[in-house]
């Protein structure tokens, strides 16, 4: 399959893959008994039909679905039914930059130690180092990220108070809800690089190539490391995606504005408008990461460009 063609079928299976997301979730809104405004006190019936009129809720479900595509073509994701004045578009600018921050740095801290212990395993594989590596990510696949961002308030910020226990704004706020979220991914990098290092470790070439009396360090270089960066690649996109949509809970913990917080509201507040913008948006964070991941393999992996 030719690079253009590679190109424009991605582009487009990512386009209809949004387009079903949009419609499952306005279908999903409107489905669910009651609406936007029923948690309200009591409401006069005139105030009502005014809130109803005024965000076209009282119009024929199609032309509403009609109305919700028009918008999402020209990146309107429509008014906020609890913050009167505000957009979508506008409060998800406002809390992203701080949950992609807040994700970039658990995906760094994950990246660099996942493969630092897969690493270490692998090259030692059925020592010590090998087995405390393995238990180091089972532990870290085991326990949640809250109970981790719990134990982890109360022995540095509260018991030895090396750190602050929650807020934003400063680098140090950061350290723990980051090392909270990036737990699990660690792990699952340290498993995905171990497998994956030990499997290419048993190659034909490997041996031929320590036969050769090439050094470890470049054997690694050369053959192993070239060879097992693909399937953590591949990983890498979705991975990014699932830390920012992971990060609500623990958003909630350190007390971050992100974008957590006003999904959170927003399914408590039944704000329909800002549960589908937010779905909609993490969703497309997603599939764009797994298209930008199968770019980049297609380009570095000629085996990618032959199956095709």
């Amino acid at each position: 399959m030719s690079w253009p063609y590679y190109l424009t079928y991605k582009f487009f299976t990512l386009l209809f893959s949004l387009f079903l997301v949009a419609t499952a979730t306005f279908t999903l809104m409107h489905i669910i008994p009651g609406d936007p405004f029923s948690q309200e006190q009591t409401i006069p019936e005139e105030i009502l039909k005014s809130l109803m009129t005024h965000y076209e809720l009282d119009q024929p479900l199609l032309k509403q679905y009609i109305h919700y595509l028009q918008g999402l073509i020209r990146f309107d994701l429509g008014p906020s039914f609890k913050y009167e004045g505000r957009m979508i578009q506008d409060i998800i600018k406002e809390g992203f930059g701080v949950s992609a921050t807040l994700g970039s740095l658990a995906l760094v801290i994950a990246v660099i130690n996942g493969g630092v212990l897969g690493s270490a395993a692998a090259l030692c594989r059925g020592k010590w180092q090998d087995w405390l590596s393995m238990m180091t990510a089972l532990i870290g696949m085991s326990v949640p990220s809250f109970i981790l961002a719990t134990l982890l308030q109360y022995f540095f910020a509260m018991k030895f108070n090396l750190l602050p226990i929650a807020r934003w704004g400063e680098f140090r706020h950061m350290i723990l809800p980051a090392i909270s979220l990036s737990a699990f991914p660690t792990a699952f990098i340290a498993r995905l690089v171990r497998n994956n290092m030990v499997e290419i470790l048993e190659q034909e070439y490997i041996v031929a190539a320590k036969a050769r009396g090439l050094s470890t360090n470049k054997i690694l270089v050369r053959h192993v490391l070239k060879n097992c960066i693909l399937p953590v690649l591949s990983y890498l996109g979705p991975l990014f995606a699932n830390i920012i949509t992971g990060s609500f809970v623990i958003e909630k913990i350190f007390g971050i504005p992100g974008l957590g917080g006003w999904f959170v509201m927003s399914i408590t507040n039944r704000d329909y408008t800002m549960i589908m913008g937010i779905t909609l948006f993490y969703s497309a964070i997603l599939m764009i990461a797994v298209f930008v991941v199968d770019l980049i393999a297609y380009t570095i992996d000629p085996r990618i460009r032959s199956n095709r």
